[in-house]
């Protein structure tokens, strides 16, 4: 892959583009261990070495990261009002412009993926996929005997007028339980639970796909994964 030497060194987190401008005009970029002057240059990230400030640069495309979204931010890149998920992030890995894949509701916590990997987002978040997502849950009033076999048939969410895909049920406690659904309606998991005469009050996804939320990893916290950990 072919990129511009500025857009490759910022993009590893190590300065704006106008500063790495400034600096190679210094003579600190080197390609090959020759000095290049050029920030704009093209560069191949397969076959060239780059060094700045005599630094060897480790290109990367992507970047995976797994979150223990904590209550109070919402899912999003900005917004006006509120703290997002990405202000929980370092400035390195905020270089990389990375996205919620999927969305967990403000008050929510759990896991949550980021990553600038489309390929990936839309793998973990298209319908026709049909992605387990696993949630803690906590209630206002007892379970019911009859829910298992409620969530199992499915539930008529108004006012859309749409039925849920088959979910899979699993008490804990007489007010707690395990959910997992296959689908990512408008909130989904709560809703479900009002149509059988319930309330949520408190929340947390634990699974998505094949990733599941460490126990050691507290809110707010996040791990970056591994290439090889991502199966597409």
């Amino acid at each position: 892959m072919k990129i511009r030497l500025d857009k490759l060194i910022s993009n590893m987190g190590y300065g704006s583009r106008s500063e790495i401008k400034k600096n190679a005009k210094k003579g600190l970029i080197k390609v090959n261990n020759v000095i290049e002057k050029n920030s704009g240059k093209l560069v191949d990230t397969e076959e060239d070495i780059v060094k700045y400030k005599d630094e060897t640069i480790e290109y990367r495309q992507f970047i995976y990261l797994l979150m223990n979204k904590p209550k109070g931010y919402i899912s999003a890149t900005e917004d006006s009002y509120h703290e997002t998920v990405l202000d929980l992030l370092d400035d390195y890995h905020k270089s990389f412009l990375p996205a919620p894949i999927g969305r967990l509701d403000i008050d929510t916590e759990g896991l949550l993926l980021l990553s600038n990997d489309g390929k990936f987002n839309h793998e973990l978040t298209s319908p026709k996929k049909n992605v387990p997502k696993t949630y803690y849950v906590e209630l206002a009033r007892k379970i019911e005997d009859d829910y298992e076999k409620i969530f199992k048939k499915g539930i008529k969410l108004m006012p859309e007028n749409i039925v849920t895909k088959p979910a899979e049920f699993k008490v804990l406690t007489e007010k707690t339980c395990e959910l997992t659904i296959y689908e990512g309606k408008f909130h989904q998991v709560k809703r479900m639970f009002e149509e059988v005469g319930n309330r949520v009050i408190y929340l947390k996804r634990i699974k998505m796909g094949y990733f599941e939320l460490p126990m050691d990893l507290e809110p707010g916290e996040y791990i970056e994964l591994r290439e090889e950990e991502i199966k597409l």
